[in-house]
């Protein structure tokens, strides 16, 4: 099983007029290519995948498929959903689409209990058996927490499931999991604790902030792995207030915003109920892009 570490990014998904920018989407993930990245993540939670539609959903993965072929970039893509039957047709579509491995989201809202977590990815993976699977916990969002115990068992019981992308924001959890299971794959999923993630045997990152700045977010991860661990920290302190500032409001808000400024999206569109940042926090993500060399597309 060829799986996916290093660096990827929780790729936006750009709109125009209502619809899916086809054109501008594709220019995003060249630019991931030629930056360094090692892997994209499209129709994941930053690309608002709660609002797209089936349809939207597969030719994002499509175009990222096409962009990615030939490259030393992979599609890691997001299936992931708070009823597992339609987490088992996203998976599968993705599958189809021809993309390196997936991650999914824990079913948000439902609340679930750990033996309903366990059920629900042991069900979407068996139904992808060849394609290498990722957990992704993140409960700020989604009000259910995948317990360490929960990540051992599925890693332990299901052949395909190989990492999981933590953002819990607890450092503690990822020293837990890698102390139980060393060769579990983990995946720092918050952009501020990246460094420290990496340094106590992370195998990557799943990223908001390189949407804007892959090139330092590869290099970081880079140097890291190659136990680099003052240059990666270097980096990482460098881009904190960006870091920050990037969830000065609901994920993607910031984020959108900053591509937007940058020039590197035509529209600031969102799908409703998101909009887009008050004035003061739209300033406030200017500012600190001052202190930034963003590379164009």
């Amino acid at each position: 099983m060829n799986i996916v570490t290093g660096s990827s990014t929780a790729l936006i998904t750009p709109f125009k007029n209502g619809k899916l920018d086809e054109q501008t989407y594709a220019a995003l993930i060249r630019r991931q290519i030629n930056n360094g990245m090692d892997a994209v993540c499209p129709v994941g939670t930053t690309g608002e995948s709660a609002t797209l539609t089936p349809g939207e959903d597969i030719r994002c993965m499509e175009i990222a498929v096409e962009v990615c072929k030939g490259t030393n970039t992979k599609v890691l893509a997001g299936a992931g959903s708070n009823s597992t039957s339609e987490a088992i047709s996203a998976a599968k579509n993705a599958q189809k689409c021809g993309v390196d491995a997936i991650f999914s989201v824990a079913p948000y809202y439902v609340k679930p209990s750990q033996e309903g977590l366990y059920q629900h990815y042991k069900a979407i993976a068996e139904s992808v058996s060849e394609l290498p699977f990722m957990l992704y916990n993140v409960p700020g969002r989604t009000v259910v927490d995948i317990s360490a115990d929960t990540v051992i068992r599925l890693f332990d019981d299901v052949k395909n499931i190989y990492g999981i992308k933590e953002a819990t924001g607890s450092l503690e959890r990822a020293v837990e999991l890698l102390s139980r299971r060393p060769k579990l794959k983990v995946f720092s999923g918050d952009d501020a604790i990246d460094y420290p993630i990496l340094a106590n045997g992370g195998a990557g990152i799943t990223s908001v902030t390189s949407n804007l700045m892959p090139d330092l977010k590869s290099e970081l991860v880079k140097l890291s792995l190659v136990g680099d661990f003052t240059g990666a920290k270097a980096i990482n302190d460098k881009l904190y207030p960006l870091n920050s500032v990037m969830f000065c409001e609901a994920n993607p808000i910031p984020i959108k915003a900053a591509l937007y400024i940058a020039g590197l999206i035509d529209t600031l569109e969102y799908r409703l109920p998101l909009t887009a940042p008050s004035l003061h926090n739209m300033k406030k993500i200017e500012e600190v892009m001052k202190n930034y060399e963003i590379k164009g597309l």
